[in-house]
């Protein structure tokens, strides 16, 4: 499956709130666990996505089966190069805008995250406004991200009619059994998860 959807929220949600669990239940999941190769699933490590939207936020929430937590100390502040521990990730953009420029988003299991914008190759720091909410859950091996992506940091004029391009990925563990997951495979020799071309579909359901 090449194609996701985000789900109209249908709560009036309080200023600084993120949507509760009747809200993700709403939005169709997609989910995945092999490397971005396609090869080698570990169920162990699937990783599912929810996606909701309103007229200010794209939400979205990560469920992430996990072997084991592999990251820095400290937690829920902006980090660079956060992408050299674990971390779920987020790479979007318009369908209608220059395939090479997207934005991207990462957060970890203790709460790090980091906002990019992506041209050609160049990486800047978008200073976006997003709200997160993470937690590990004792006893289940699976941790959770919850991500409020403010539209003015994703295009200029927000179209809910509009079609965007979107791609899902994971990375856990430490080399030399570093685990790169992806929803859409990117085919790389090595794990490269920036191959634009490779983004699926995201349609916002009215």
């Amino acid at each position: 499956m090449d194609r996701a959807k985000a789900a109209k929220i249908k709560t009036l949600l309080k200023p600084g709130e993120l949507p509760g669990h009747a809200d993700w239940e709403n939005a169709d999941p997609v989910a995945f666990c092999s490397d971005w190769c396609g090869c080698n699933p570990d169920p162990q490590r699937e990783t599912e996505v929810r996606l909701l939207w309103s007229g200010a936020y794209l939400f979205v929430r990560f469920r992430c089966r996990f072997r084991e937590i592999y990251v820095y100390e400290g937690g829920n502040g902006r980090r660079d190069r956060l992408w050299q521990r674990d971390v779920a990730e987020l790479f979007i953009r318009r369908d209608a805008d220059e395939v090479r420029h997207y934005r991207e988003f990462e957060i970890s299991p203790n709460g790090d995250w980091l906002d990019l914008d992506i041209n050609n190759g160049e990486k800047s720091v978008l200073f976006c406004d997003l709200r997160s909410r993470v937690a590990v859950h004792p006893g289940t091996q699976i941790w959770t991200a919850e991500l409020a992506l403010p539209w003015n940091c994703l295009t200029p004029a927000f179209d809910p009619r509009e079609t965007w391009r979107l791609n899902l990925f994971r990375i856990e563990g430490p080399e030399p059994n570093r685990f790169y997951s992806a929803w859409q495979p990117t085919f790389t020799p090595r794990p490269n998860f920036h191959v634009p071309e490779r983004f699926g579909e995201l349609l916002l359901a009215p």
